[in-house]
């Protein structure tokens, strides 16, 4: 499946691009993230607890960053098992460009793929969890940005 969207940010690109690769920003924006640590350069595990309709699991895997075009563009992949629950794998593309309002634009295009029981429960029911997560990481990554930005202490929503 494959899923796209832009937000614009109140922030300088290279603020934007600084927090995108942020890890305890990123782990604290990811959507029932229980850790994010680095294992290397552009390298991270991670454990996630997602749920999609009768299925919830705890994901463990990996981020890899690459292609990076500083403070332009990314590439993120991800894959993650979540025993019999299944897995999933994605990768995503991330352009920041200047907004006209001097802020940043964020697009971001992801291909995504599951297996197992998530598989099964539909195309549709997942692709609308994963949209609803998407929406949910760039509330918190937008609130995290603008407390950078405002020299305060990045206050994320609560999960």
């Amino acid at each position: 499946m494959e899923f796209s969207g832009t937000h614009l940010i109140a922030a300088s690109r290279e603020q934007v691009w600084q927090c995108l690769n942020d890890g305890a920003i990123l782990k604290a924006c990811v959507p029932g993230c229980e850790s994010f640590e680095s294992v290397g350069e552009d390298r991270f595990d991670a454990v996630v607890v997602a749920a999609v309709g009768p299925v919830k699991a705890r994901f463990k895997g990996n981020l890899v960053l690459s292609d990076r075009d500083a403070p332009n563009s990314y590439r993120i992949t991800g894959q993650g098992e979540g025993g019999v629950a299944g897995f999933g794998k994605m990768t995503a593309d991330v352009t920041l460009s200047a907004a006209e309002d001097g802020g940043t634009s964020l697009h971001f295009v992801a291909q995504a793929q599951v297996g197992g029981k998530l598989a099964q429960i539909g195309a549709r029911l997942v692709t609308g969890v994963a949209n609803k997560m998407a929406a949910e990481f760039f509330t918190r990554f937008t609130a995290a940005v603008s407390g950078t930005v405002s020299g305060a202490v990045p206050e994320i929503p609560a999960q």
